[in-house]
C-alpha cells in the first residue's frame, strides 16, 4: 500500500488531491498530512512506499525539487478543481473583521472584498490552517475551503468556487 505525504491539516485541497490521485489510479493507500511540504519530504525520505503529492502554487515548491533531486523526482502532474475556496470568519458581520488568515496562495482572493482593504494579515501554512486559526479566535476571518470552513463552524461571507489547480507527484529514486 502507498503511502501519500501532503499538506495537512484535513480539509486541505492537497488531501483532496491525494484522494483523487488514488482513485485515478485505482490505487489503495494511506494519506498522511503534515504541517508543510518541507516537513512531508523529510519524512517520506524515512518512510517506505511513500511518494510526496504537491501543488503547483504551493510557495517555494520550486527549492523542495531542487534541494532533493538526491532522492526524489517529479512522476506525475494532473488538474483536479479545488475545494470552493471562500472567505470565512467567526462573524455574521463583515464590518467586525480585524484581523486575516490566509495561506500564502490564495491571499490576493481578499483582494475581491474591498471591505477588506487595510485589514491587518497573517500566514498560515495552509488553507484549513487559517480556518483552525479563525475557529480558535487568533484571526477575524480567513481564505479557507468549503470543507474546513464547515469543520470549524465559520460563516461563510463569500464563495468564490472551485480553482482548476495543478498537482504533482514526486517519487524517491530507485
Amino acid at each position: 500500500m502507498i503511502n501519500i505525504h501532503t499538506l495537512g491539516p484535513a480539509g486541505t485541497n492537497c488531501e483532496k488531491a491525494a484522494y483523487y490521485w488514488l482513485n485515478k489510479n485505482n490505487q489503495q493507500g494511506n494519506i498522511i498530512l503534515h504541517p508543510t511540504l518541507e516537513t512531508a519530504v523529510k519524512e517520506m525520505e524515512v518512510s517506505q512506499n511513500s511518494i510526496l503529492l504537491g501543488c503547483i502554487v504551493y510557495p517555494f515548491l520550486h527549492n523542495i525539487v531542487f534541494n532533493n533531486l538526491s532522492f526524489i523526482k517529479l512522476t506525475d502532474c494532473f488538474v483536479m478543481d479545488t475545494h470552493n475556496m471562500l472567505f470565512a470568519s467567526r462573524f455574521n458581520n463583515i464590518k467586525e473583521i480585524k484581523k486575516l488568515g490566509s495561506h500564502p496562495a490564495p491571499q490576493d482572493l481578499f483582494r475581491k472584498i474591498t471591505e477588506l482593504d487595510n485589514i491587518e494579515r497573517v500566514l498560515f501554512n495552509s488553507n484549513s490552517e487559517a480556518a483552525l486559526q479563525c475557529g480558535l479566535g487568533r484571526v477575524d476571518g480567513c481564505i479557507t475551503t468549503l470543507s474546513a470552513a464547515k469543520k470549524y463552524h465559520l460563516n461563510i461571507l463569500y464563495d468564490f468556487g472551485p480553482v482548476p489547480m495543478g498537482f504533482s507527484i514526486h517519487s524517491k529514486l530507485n
